[in-house]
């Protein structure tokens, strides 16, 4: 991936990721776009009260992920990093 679709595509996840962002802060957490791979594997971090949360793995792929996905379907998986 050339560093114009990436930094295309890192637009476009965050984008997504502002739309969902108002629902994890309502919920005291937050996540920060950290990279795209060059498989399309989208790296954050979960913050907050996400971060320890039991449902957090939920919230990733059901909530997180689906979103990103839908909205940019090149993307094949998010992940949660430290």
């Amino acid at each position: 991936m050339g560093e114009g679709e990436k930094a295309k595509l890192l637009q476009e996840v965050e984008e997504a990721l502002e739309t969902i962002r108002p629902y994890l802060q309502g919920d005291g957490g937050n996540i920060t776009l950290l990279d795209i791979t060059d498989d399309f594997v989208v790296k954050v971090r979960l913050e907050g009260s996400c971060h320890n949360c039991h449902l957090s793995m939920q919230t990733l792929k059901g909530g997180v992920e689906m979103v990103v996905k839908k909205t940019v379907p090149q993307i094949v998986e998010v992940v949660a990093v430290d």
